[in-house]
């Protein structure tokens, strides 16, 4: 392949090599393992195990780990950097979410400032360098570089010719660039891929929360899941917008035992400054970062009453961890902050894997107690999308 990125320049050329055909065989749960890249508190590991997928996640946060372990979670502890496909010679999923917070609106943006960098890292992988010690020294800050780690495991794999079947990456929207410039790079190694920005609320979380996500598969065509429910608008009732979509979900909806509420924080940008970071309890959640531990509430009824603010469990489950999930170690908050929304998680890794659950189904894994369990019995029933 030697289309260049119209955006940014880059040829982004691979060898391309025809490959043997992935028997469709590999989709029952019981064959697929994934390899979860920066695995966190596990988001995408719930998800997996709600669709009957075995996962071992990479993690080098303490904290996180100590999550995991308390969750029954398969981790490998270290650095990303210092693993690769070898290390995991069964895994036919590849899967991750490379740090954010050098991309974020809350965050300094460092890593938008180095975006241009980060794709010139890319080609010289495609090269088939080694950057990473280079990439540990961009900005003063190596967790910008970490987003190249996928692409490396990628070029690994397909040069060891035991390539992953479906790989599967999440971050925030500014990073969708480098997911283009991967795109192009996978399409050369004979992958269909689909990457775009997708809006948690319209998958039921109970909050408003951007994702950039990239799909690619060998076997079948990629695509991104399709909404299911109503896309959240400031001042507008649940009951309003698509009639085929279900209303978008609040946080009053998933936190029954609170009183009304309005939650203020810091979080956003724009508008009235005064508004900003203001949520109704009947509302949606705004962006669930690592400082909700620190948000102020409020009674509804009377705006100089405050309320305790949200303890684990609750910021949890506006990230839809299964309440009882076993929250474990230090900095809580940024663990939950970290993570994927498990339920926006099942609808991407089910799009990835094509197959396809009802939603009654995804609300009875969501709300179940949680339990590590066997994959052999998973908690959503999946058909061939």
């Amino acid at each position: 392949m030697s289309e260049p990125d119209s955006r940014h320049g880059h040829r982004f050329e691979i060898e391309s090599r025809p490959m043997t055909p992935v028997q469709s065989q590999l989709f029952s749960s019981a064959q697929i393992h994934m390899v979860d890249l920066f695995a966190g508190p596990g988001g995408l590991d719930v998800a997996a195990h709600w669709l009957g997928v075995a996962v071992t996640g990479i993690e080098w946060d303490a904290d996180a780990c100590e999550t995991r372990r308390k969750a029954g979670l398969t981790t490998k502890q270290g650095d990303v950097r210092a693993f690769g496909p070898k290390d995991f010679q069964h895994a036919t999923v590849l899967a991750g979410g490379p740090p954010c917070q050098t991309y974020t609106v809350a965050g300094r943006g460092v890593g938008r400032r180095a975006l241009e960098q980060v794709l010139q890292f890319l080609q010289r992988m495609v090269d088939g360098e080694d950057v990473r010690e280079e990439a540990r020294e961009l900005h003063g800050d190596e967790r910008i570089g970490l987003v190249l780690e996928p692409m490396r495991w990628i070029l690994e794999a397909h040069r060891n010719e035991k390539p992953y079947e479906v790989v599967v990456l999440e971050q925030v929207p500014a990073v969708l660039p480098v997911w283009d410039a991967y795109a192009k790079v996978l399409q050369g190694l004979e992958y269909n891929v689909a990457c775009g920005i997708l809006h948690t609320e319209e998958f039921g979380v109970p909050q408003t929360r951007r994702r950039a996500i990239l799909i690619a598969r060998r076997n079948g065509e990629a695509a991104l899941p399709t909404p299911t429910h109503r896309r959240y608008r400031k001042g507008k009732p649940q009951s309003e917008g698509d009639a085929e979509l279900l209303p978008w979900v609040s946080m009053a909806d998933v936190l029954p035992n609170r009183k009304k509420f309005v939650v203020v924080s810091n979080y956003g940008t724009g508008g009235n400054p005064k508004d900003r970071g203001r949520r109704r309890s009947d509302e949606p959640s705004a962006t669930v970062t690592g400082k909700i531990s620190r948000n102020r509430l409020y009674s509804s009824d009377a705006l100089d009453i405050e309320l305790p603010r949200f303890e684990p469990p609750e910021y949890g489950r506006l990230q839809t961890f299964p309440h009882d999930y076993p929250w474990a170690g230090k900095q809580i908050a940024q663990q939950v902050g970290n993570a994927i929304p498990p339920r926006l998680a099942a609808h991407v890794l089910a799009a990835a894997l094509g197959k396809k659950f009802t939603t009654d189904a995804l609300n009875k894994a969501v709300d179940a107690n949680w339990d590590a369990g066997l994959y052999e019995e998973p908690l959503l029933p999946t058909a061939e999308a």
